[in-house]
C-alpha cells in the first residue's frame, strides 16, 4: 500500500515539473505575461499552460481520498488483498488519466479514467466499512 501511496507521490511530482517547465516555457515564448502568475489572472493562457496546471491541481482532489483510504487500510491492518489491489488500480488510472490529459487530450477517454479511478476509490472505502463492520 506505502508504494502505491508512493507512486502517486511520484505522479504528482512529475506533473509539477511539467506544469512548472509549461510557466517557463510561456513565459520565455511570449505566450504569458510573468506577472499574470503573481495573481494568476488578467490573460487568456494558452492550452499547454492551462492543461498542465489544470492536471496538477487536479492531483490535490479525488487523490486526497485515495491517501486517506490507504492510510486507513494500513493502519487498520488491511493492506494486502483487495484493498491492495484497488490501490495499485486507482494509481494505474491516475497515471493513465494524466497521460491522456498531458497529451492529447480526448474528453471523452479522459473522463473514463477519471471515473473509472473515483469508483476505485468509492470501492476502497467499501472495502475499510465492509472489513471493519
Amino acid at each position: 500500500m506505502l508504494l502505491a501511496m508512493f507512486a502517486m507521490v511520484l505522479l504528482t511530482l512529475v506533473v509539477g515539473v511539467i506544469t512548472l517547465s509549461s510557466r517557463f516555457k510561456s513565459v520565455r515564448a511570449g505566450d504569458v505575461k510573468a506577472r499574470y502568475y503573481k495573481l494568476m489572472q488578467g490573460q487568456e493562457l494558452p492550452e499547454y499552460v492551462a492543461k498542465t496546471g489544470r492536471n496538477f491541481n487536479n492531483q490535490f482532489e479525488v487523490p486526497t481520498l485515495f491517501y486517506a483510504a490507504a492510510i486507513l487500510h494500513i493502519v487498520l491492518q488491511l493492506e494486502q488483498g483487495v484493498g491492495l489491489y484497488l490501490a495499485w488500480t486507482f494509481v494505474a488510472l491516475r497515471y493513465l488519466h494524466a497521460l491522456i490529459h498531458l497529451s492529447y487530450n480526448h474528453v471523452l477517454h479522459r473522463m473514463l479514467s477519471f471515473f473509472a479511478a473515483f469508483f476505485v476509490v468509492v470501492a476502497m472505502w467499501i472495502n475499510l466499512v465492509v472489513a471493519t463492520l
